[in-house]
């Protein structure tokens, strides 16, 4: 089912806010996040891209661009800088974002020219209570960065390799020990991209090109996929029991816009499980 019908060049970034009851969600190269209120339509247009949020309070998000994240104030507009997000590389812009139950933001940054071998690689960052630290890279495509309920893990991948992989988190929310292999995909020739976790602790990936959100069990085994009629499925997110999922117009030609005239927008199926309330920021 379609949830919106706007169309985006690179949907992304979708974000339950459990104050407002409320999806938000980016068209990165866009450069606009949107909502819906009600039945209709909302959205804000910026200055450079932006791609992920993180919710601080009722009407703030954190939201990363380019160049930074900043607090965004969803009534007034007002934007306020928090901290540079690799301000000094132009080739660079963020990318998949999600905060972590410990109160962490974590963002990827990644080439505006995509892929490996790229002028420009990007890296896996935290912020936490004004330090942004990176944590791993480089990165060609990061993605999936997702946290099972309880605060002990944290999930991410680099696109392109195929695989997510898992981290062990301290207290604090910050990596300890190395990642390991979580999901290896690159047999089926899938491409993972942004992720949740649902209550259960059950992993909800979209798979860049193949139409669908694909459920793995907590050991990394296939149940389920939940298809949509776009071959771009971009980033997935939980509204109580509802599944939301982004998807792209990226890299398609004229031919497969054509064929798929619903690639772009915003999805929706209901009744599939029961998500985490998002994590709130704390700054």
């Amino acid at each position: 089912m379609i949830f919106d019908d706007r169309i985006c060049a690179l949907g992304e970034g979708p974000l339950w806010h459990p104050l407002r009851q409320q999806l938000f969600w980016f068209d990165i190269i866009g450069q606009r996040l949107l909502t819906r209120i009600g039945d209709g339509p909302e959205e804000w247009h910026f200055t450079e891209m932006v791609s992920a949020a993180g919710w601080i309070t009722r009407d703030e998000l954190l939201i990363a661009s380019e160049t930074a994240l900043f607090r965004f104030n969803l009534e007034t507009g007002v934007q306020t800088h928090l901290i540079a997000l690799e301000a000094d590389n132009p080739k660079t812009r963020s990318n998949d974002g999600r905060s972590d139950p410990q109160g962490g933001f974590w963002i990827g940054t990644m080439g505006k020219v995509e892929g490996p071998g790229t002028p420009a690689m990007g890296a896996i960052y935290r912020y936490y209570r004004g330090e942004l630290r990176k944590l791993f890279a480089p990165i060609a495509i990061p993605n999936s960065i997702s946290f099972p309920p309880g605060g002990q893990s944290a999930c991410f991948t680099d696109t392109v390799t195929g695989r997510v992989l898992r981290v062990t988190l301290d207290a604090d929310g910050w990596p300890k020990g190395q990642p390991e292999t979580f999901l290896d995909l690159t047999a089926l020739g899938l491409h993972p991209d942004g992720a949740v976790f649902d209550a259960d602790g059950i992993f909800w990936g979209a798979q860049w090109g193949a139409s669908r959100v694909a459920a793995y069990a907590p050991d990394g085994t296939f149940l389920r996929a939940v298809p949509f009629d776009a071959p771009h499925t971009s980033c997935p997110a939980f509204g109580g029991d509802t599944l939301y999922c982004t998807t792209a117009l990226h890299n398609m030609d004229a031919a497969a816009r054509a064929k798929h005239p619903n690639a772009g927008k915003t999805f929706m199926a209901k009744g599939i499980a029961q998500g985490q309330p998002e994590h709130q920021v704390t700054l």
